[in-house]
C-alpha cells in the first residue's frame, strides 16, 4: 500500500453505509378516572428520506444512536383528552432499507420525502385500560444504504474502465475508441475459485464539473454512493477529453477525480479505494508509473500542477496501486486478489463492530434490570 504525506493521511472507513439505532415510541399519558378523561398517545418514530442526508451525519449528530418519541400528555380537568406526544423523525438518505434485528425488512425509502413508521407510541390511559397508559414500542433497527455493487469504477472517459471490467468479469459492456461509451452502470461479477462473487459497477465517466451536474454529473455521483469501495482507473499516459480541453497527467486525473467526489459529498472521499493504472502495454509506461507513484507519495510537492481550486482538501489514500493492461491481461489476476483482500478486511471489521454493538446493548439491558 502506498501512503501519502502525513498531511493527507486519513483513517479508512469514515464513509458509513449501514447504521444500527435504538428507537422507542413515547409512552402514553395518564387517563383521568373521575371524569373519564383519556391520556394522549405517545409520539411515533419515523424514518424520513432526504436527498441531502447521509448516514455519517446521523452518526455524528446522534452518537448515542437513540431516538425516542415524545410522551403523551396526561388527561386533566382543563384538557380531558391529553395531547399526543411529539413524533420523532430520523432524517436518512434516499435509497435506504430499514430492517429489524431479526433480519425482517421493515420497509424501503426510495424517493426524497418517503416516510416509514418504525415504532408506534403507547396508547393513552382510557376507560378500556383502567385509565393506565401503555409504553411505546421498542426495538433496534438497521439503516442500510442499498448498494448496486461492491466496487464502483471511477475514472474519466476513455480511461479503459469498460475494457477492464470485461477483462476481469463476465460483463460485456459496450467498448469503443471514443470517450463516452458508458451511459448507465454496467454490473460485472468477479468469480473466484472458492465460488466467492464480487460485483463491480462500471459507472459513466466523470468529467470536470460533474459536481455541478456537467456531463452525467449527479447520475454518476449518486451511483458512487451505493458502492462499498471505489476503484479509481487512470490512463498511465494521461488524458485529454477534447482538443480544447487541457491535457491531464495520471496524477492530475487522480486529484481531479477526488475533487469532484469531494465537492459532491465530502464523505465519499473517505471510502476505501484502490487505484488501477491502466494501459501498461503502451510505450514508456513503466517510467510514467514510477513518476505517478512518486507524485502520490509526495502530493504537496506537485500540487502546483493544478490550480488551488482544483486540488482536493483531502488526498485519497489508496490501499493498493495496481498497474494493469486490460488489453493484454497483464496485472488483472493481481488486481482481483487485491480487491478480494480489501473487501474481506472491511467485512471482518464490520462483523466485529456489529458484535460489539450487540454486546453493548445486552450490557445496557442487564444494567436496567439491576
Amino acid at each position: 500500500m502506498v501512503q501519502l504525506s502525513r498531511i493527507c493521511l486519513r483513517k479508512y472507513g469514515n464513509f458509513v453505509d449501514n447504521l444500527r439505532v435504538y428507537v422507542r415510541g413515547g409512552g402514553g399519558g395518564m387517563g383521568l378516572p373521575r371524569l373519564g378523561g383519556k391520556g394522549g398517545n405517545g409520539g411515533d418514530v419515523w424514518v424520513v428520506a432526504s436527498k441531502n442526508m447521509t448516514l455519517k451525519r446521523i452518526k455524528d449528530k446522534y452518537p448515542e444512536k437513540r431516538f425516542v418519541g415524545g410522551a403523551g400528555a396526561n388527561s386533566s380537568v382543563r384538557a380531558l383528552k391529553g395531547e399526543k406526544g411529539k413524533d420523532k423523525e430520523i432524517w436518512a438518505p434516499v435509497g435506504i432499507t430499514v430492517t429489524a434485528d431479526d433480519g425482517k425488512i421493515v420497509g424501503d425509502l426510495n424517493a426524497d420525502g418517503d416516510r416509514l413508521m418504525v415504532v408506534k407510541g403507547g396508547a393513552g390511559g382510557s376507560f378500556h385500560s383502567a385509565f393506565e397508559p401503555s409504553k411505546g414500542q421498542t426495538k433496534h433497527i438497521r439503516l442500510d444504504l442499498k448498494l448496486i455493487a461492491d466496487l464502483g469504477l471511477v475514472g474519466f472517459p476513455n480511461a479503459g474502465k469498460s475494457s477492464l471490467l470485461a477483462a476481469m468479469s463476465n460483463a460485456t459492456p459496450q467498448i469503443a475508441s471514443y470517450a463516452f461509451t458508458t451511459l448507465r452502470p454496467q454490473i460485472g461479477k468477479l468469480m473466484y475459485e472458492d465460488y466467492k462473487q464480487i460485483s463491480v459497477a462500471d459507472l459513466p465517466g466523470l468529467i470536470e464539473g460533474a459536481h455541478v451536474n456537467k456531463g452525467m454529473g449527479h447520475k454518476f455521483l449518486k451511483h458512487v454512493e451505493r458502492t462499498k469501495q471505489l476503484l479509481f482507473v487512470v490512463d498511465v499516459c494521461g488524458f485529454q477529453l477534447a482538443s480544447k480541453m487541457p491535457f491531464r497527467s495520471p496524477f492530475e486525473a487522480v486529484q481531479l477525480l477526488t475533487k469532484e467526489l469531494e465537492l459532491y459529498k465530502e464523505e465519499l472521499v473517505s471510502k476505501p479505494a484502490l487505484l488501477v493504472v491502466n494501459k501498461m502495454d503502451l510505450p514508456d509506461a513503466e517510467d510514467k508509473l514510477a513518476e505517478l507513484k512518486e507524485q502520490l507519495r509526495n502530493p504537496d510537492e506537485f500540487s502546483h500542477l493544478l490550480p488551488d481550486d482544483m486540488m482536493p482538501k483531502s488526498c485519497m489514500t489508496f490501499r493498493h496501486i495496481v498497474p494493469v493492461s486490460a488489453t493484454t491481461g497483464f496485472g488483472v489476476d493481481r488486481l482481483k486478489r487485491c480487491i478480494r483482500e480489501s473487501l474481506d478486511d472491511d467485512a471482518a471489521t464490520a462483523t466485529k463492530d456489529i458484535h460489539q454493538d450487540r454486546l453493548q446493548a445486552l450490557r445496557g439491558k442487564a444494567h436496567e434490570h439491576l
